[in-house]
């Protein structure tokens, strides 16, 4: 919950006295318990030889906690021993983002022990406690040691060594431990030792730590709680990337840092415990009150970094499958197992690994993988070597799942994380910095291993869909965020986790493709083999493949390069954005310059000098050509001219695998509108996707008029591809159009002109709906567009489509059983409750109330807020503030009903006496978010004044000083907008 609101309260004076004098002794005594707590810092050598693991009756915190938040945040209590003011240090090593060098992991002995019992996880936080002894190698004289500890609470310290290099012997000798203490910020521990470490010679460092495990917090070990065979029940897991190992156990969590790991976890016996490698065996212990616990352990791992190791406690089956030797298993609910939802994830798991041992040459080194479905997983999946990690939405097939994408995604989801097998486990990137070596990669070979196993896959128009749209979309030449970025640019942990983003994985993807087709698949896999085999095992940077991808390309005559690969990418993958190459067809003369939002004349010159050595992959008359470079601002293709005759045209970035938009001079995109008009499948379907995308976005941002994009969608009466027509269909009937009252002008051209060309491609899909829903579910592009096609055909007001809305919805209504198709599900359930009445909108609160999938009940509350009737929707935001008769935890409702056409009125209204109210549910800052909803349609001063008057007592200070300046933003964008619309009207009026 955010701060309280700023409106003010009388207190008086000998209140106020009481109030301070309260306060400063609350001051006091949490100063005194404060350096209670801190005196653990110094670790004293009586407790250094205790070997076992804490019980929990010994631990330093019991298990009977507090109630609080589901949700608890992070403790920002520092751990015992942290540095504080009266503990001052001097500048160190600890206030550097990076571990010194002065020690190497070689091996990991862990043993973990979390409290977790059945019946007994009402609280939101678990206690845990663990030993690890790492064995490490000096590399430099040092009496200080760091390595990375947060939240845990150290209960003792042993440095032994140095170690013999033959069997261990009892009579290895000891290293002084003088101190333990905290450097909170960079998430050291430091250990002083009373003698100096010898270069060369191994030690042996044994830890005894604790620390809590919270509930659903996603961050190194965590607990979740689920129903399973209608029982309420407890599961434990793990997430140790990027940096959150160190929250579990105390150890060198930097990728480059790889060693092996033996692995022990303790767990009551109704519990089965997962970890990476296979178990070893079995054993019991008894905690101080007598309690059985069950000790498993397993094999010892490959060398591998922290940030995969991984563990899970849960009572769940599993299905499994044995392929070229290794087992594979799937554990989920016992409910999912017995109802057969893991079998298509289990059907093609194993043939992927198959196809990517072949495609690298290099096999899988573990003799068995398990894959566990958690009932919610933020993370999406994990990939840590034999045990994957999984939401089950992502990797379960429910009944009603077949007229989805569902099947799609898990492929795609499972090929990314078994393609992490060999880019980021195999070989790892040496650190962050380089993170897209393996989330770029592993991204990019999803859509070679669904087209393996499916040769009829539209790969090109797919990878535009789910990576390439997206990317070209947020990326531009002033984003400060490159693929690859330098190490000295990082200087707090937080930066890292920030690096799981869409250039990491859409961009990084988009680059590997790249790379791919100015080489050739061939040569592309010969130097990932040879990339991927040098490196096993250890760590990479970028420079490394790029060396590889050198010395295949040296070894070979038939592809020539105008550049070393090294200097080619990274110009890519060191700057932001990407360029716009504009041909003139007329003198062949292309020239780059890179693509700005919003572009000004002379912003090039004045903002970004580099320029990209681009591959130019290109067709003329439908015929591809060879390859061309454009290695410099500008240059002559005298090759790329064209005739007056009406069948000559070019277009270049073929299949689009460049990484880079498209713009010609007006012969050039005249050319192209012809040839669309008179026989468009001569343009192959990934170029009049790429050719409507490139024309809307780039007049978008000032670099060609609207009405060249306009231009090209005159034929779309002959187009019978869905995917090309959601591509028109996100550029012309954009949110801003479909709300803003003010283009009322525009909606009849519109509207006329979109239906003369939709009713054909509408007839194709409204007739599947109608007669053979089924046949979609191997269509993904259409389960991909046909929510987007529906939508407009609706708000179009074609009357088959509401009709079609209207019989629907009335089926399911009468019969829920009779699902609404899920890729139209979210439009009809608007569209009923909008033409309905109170009783249709009560159905669907009473069909939420009776949801548990967060997904359906999100859908639900926004079909809710399309009513139209003022008393309903008022109603709403009146259950939605006061949580009853239901809590509407999955989104904030205020946001929801102000987003829709009647709502930004009533939420207006309703903000007048209820405010307060809205503020201590939502947070201040959704009074912010309220506000840039409310005025999108802004365009004077006038209407931001009132605005503001309007908000003024409900903000913050600090919240008034920003919007203004954020709705004067609002407001330039509405006024271009308005000059776009008005010519776009006027292109209509002549076209229609």
């Amino acid at each position: 919950m955010g701060p309280p609101s700023s409106s003010g309260f009388y207190v008086s004076r000998a209140v106020a006295l009481l109030l301070a004098a309260l306060a400063a002794a609350l001051l006091l005594a949490l100063a005194v318990l404060a350096a209670l707590y801190g005196r653990c810092a110094r670790v004293q050598p009586s407790d250094l030889h205790h070997s076992r693991v804490p019980d929990a009756a010994s631990s330093p915190r019991g298990t009977q906690e507090e109630q609080l938040p589901t949700w608890p945040p992070r403790p920002t209590r520092e751990p015992a021993g942290t540095a504080t003011p009266g503990h001052w240090r001097p500048p160190g090593p600890w206030d550097q983002l990076r571990l010194p060098p002065w020690l190497v992991p070689l091996h990991y002995e862990l043993e973990l022990w979390p409290r977790l019992r059945p019946n007994e996880f009402q609280s939101p936080t678990l206690s845990f406690t663990g030993r690890v002894n790492i064995t490490v190698r000096c590399t430099a004289a040092t009496a200080r040691l760091l390595l990375h500890s947060l939240f845990l609470d150290c209960e003792s310290a042993e440095v032994r060594g140095p170690l013999s290099s033959g069997p261990r012997d009892g009579a290895v000798g000891r290293v002084p431990v003088d101190d333990v203490w905290f450097a909170f910020d960079m998430q050291y521990m430091v250990l002083e030792l009373g003698a100096t470490l010898k270069p060369g010679s191994r030690y042996e460092l044994q830890l005894s730590f604790s620390g809590l495990v919270y509930r659903d917090l996603r961050e190194g070990l965590f607990f979740s709680i689920y129903t399973d065979q209608g029982e309420r029940r407890a599961l434990l897991a793990s997430q140790m990337e990027p940096t959150f190992a160190r929250s579990v156990f105390p150890c060198f969590d930097e990728p480059a840092l790889k060693a092996t790991f033996n692995i022990t976890i303790i767990h009551h016996p109704s519990y089965g415990a997962l970890s990476n490698m296979p178990k070893l065996g079995q054993s019991e212990k008894r905690d101080v009150n007598g309690s059985v616990w069950t000790v498993t352990t397993f094999s010892t791992t490959p060398h591998m970094p922290t940030y995969l190791v991984a563990l899970a406690i849960c009572d769940y089956d599993h299905v499994s499958r044995t392929e070229r030797g290794q087992e594979i298993r799937i554990w989920a609910r016992k409910d999912a197992i017995a109802n057969g939802n893991a079998a298509f994830a289990l059907n093609i798991t194993g043939p992927i690994f198959s196809f990517l041992e072949d495609l690298f040459n290099i096999s899988y080194p573990l003799p068995k993988t398990d894959i566990i479905a958690l009932p919610t997983f933020d993370n999406s999946a994990m990939e840590n070597w034999g045990l994957l990690i999984f939401d089950e939405s992502l990797l379960l097939m429910q009944p009603n799942d077949q007229v989805t994408d569902k099947k799609a995604v898990i492929s795609f989801i499972l090929s990314h994380e078994i393609g992490h097998q060999w880019f980021g486990n195999l070989v790892t990137m040496n650190w962050w910095n380089d993170i897209w070596l393996k989330e770029g990669f592993a991204s990019y070979f999803e859509f070679g291993v669904i087209n393996y196993f499916n040769p009829k896959f539209r790969r090109n128009e797919v990878f535009f869909s789910n990576i390439l749209h997206h990317v070209l979309s947020e990326d531009h030449a002033l984003v400060s965020r490159a693929v690859s970025l330098k190490v000295e640019n990082f200087t707090e942990t937080s930066e890292i986790n920030e690096l799981f983003d869409l250039f990491t994985y859409n961009k990084g993807a988009s680059l590997a493709r790249m790379l791919s087709s100015f080489l050739n698949e061939n040569v592309f896999i010969s130097a990932l083999k040879s990339y991927l085999k040098t490196f096993s095992y250890s760590n990479a940077e970028q420079d490394d493949l790029w060396r590889h991808f050198q010395m295949v390309i040296d070894d070979q005559s038939k592809i020539l390069l105008p550049a070393p690969v090294k200097s080619i990418m990274d110009r890519w993958t060191h700057q932001s954005g990407f360029p716009v190459i504009t041909l003139n067809v007329s003198t062949g003369a292309m020239k780059q310059e890179p693509f700005y939002l919003g572009k000004v004349q002379n912003q090039t010159l004045l903002t970004h000098n580099d320029t990209w050595i681009v591959p130019i992959l290109w067709i003329k008359n439908g015929i591809t050509q060879s390859l061309v470079w454009l290695d410099k601002s500008s240059k002559i293709f005298p090759e790329m001219q064209v005739s007056d005759s009406d069948h000559d045209w070019v277009i270049l970035n073929l299949n689009m695998t460049g990484y880079y938009r498209v713009n010609y001079d007006k012969v050039g995109w005249k050319k192209l509108k012809q040839q669309l008009e008179k026989d468009p499948k001569a343009i192959p379907v990934i170029h009049r996707l790429q050719m409507i995308d490139d024309a809307f976005s780039l007049s978008k941002n000032n670099y060609v008029e609207i009405e060249t994009a306009l231009d090209l969608t005159k034929y779309l009466a002959e187009e019978d591809e869905i995917i090309v027509w959601y591509a028109v269909l996100v550029n012309l009937v954009t949110k801003d159009l479909v709300f803003d009252v003010n283009n009322y002008d525009m909606y009849p051209l519109l509207k006329k002109y979109l239906l003369k060309r939709l009713i054909s491609i509408w007839n194709m899909y409204s007739t599947v709906i109608r007669e053979n829903v089924a046949a979609l579910q191997d269509d993904y592009l259409a389960l991909v567009a046909l929510e987007k096609l529906f939508e407009t055909a609706c708000w179009l007001g074609l009357e088959d489509c509401l009709q079609l809305s209207r019989e629907l919805f009335k089926n399911w209504t009468n019969h829920p059983e009779n699902e609404i198709p899920y890729p139209i599900k979210s439009v009809v359930l608007c569209y009923g409750v909008a033409f309905g009445s109170d009783e249709e909108w009560d159905f669907l609160l009473n069909m939420y109330s009776n949801k548990t999938k967060e997904e359906e009940r999100i859908q639900l509350t926004y079909a809710m807020s399309c009513s139209k009737d003022p008393w309903i929707l008022h109603r709403y935001l009146e259950y939605a503030v006061t949580a009853a008769p239901f809590t509407f935890n999955e989104t904030n409702i205020m946001e929801v009903v102000a987003e829709s056409e009647v709502g930004r009125y009533i939420v207006k209204d309703f903000l007048i006496n209820n405010w307060q109210a809205v503020s201590e549910r939502y947070g201040t800052q959704s009074l912010v978010n309220l506000m840039y909803i409310i005025g999108r349609s802004i365009s004077t001063d006038l209407q931001i004044t009132e605005l503001q008057q309007f908000f003024g007592n409900m903000l913050e200070e600090h919240q008034k000083l920003t919007v203004r300046a954020k709705l004067q933003t609002i407001k330039n964008k509405n006024l271009e907008n308005e000059k776009r619309n008005a010519r776009m009207t006027a292109w209509l009026r002549k076209n229609t």
